[in-house]
């Protein structure tokens, strides 16, 4: 398992853990549709979220697109 914090809360994921898992652990999309994520503070473009590994430690933060407004 590897320990990240995921959006400020500490999680364990499977190893070796990728962007792409945190990002499902995260509940976000399947098809990542309005989804942006960043490892660290460096964004990770779509196209490599499945070959990105997380490591230990590090923080991952996963936002969506929420269509609104008043």
């Amino acid at each position: 398992m590897t320990a990240v914090i995921l959006n400020g809360e500490s999680l364990e994921l499977p190893a070796p853990a990728t962007v792409d898992a945190a990002v499902r652990a995260a509940g976000a999309p399947d098809d990542g549709r309005g989804v942006a994520v960043a490892v660290d503070g460096e964004v990770v473009p779509r196209g490599a979220w499945t070959t990105t590994e997380v490591r230990e430690g590090q923080q991952v933060e996963v936002l969506r697109a929420v269509q609104g407004g008043s």
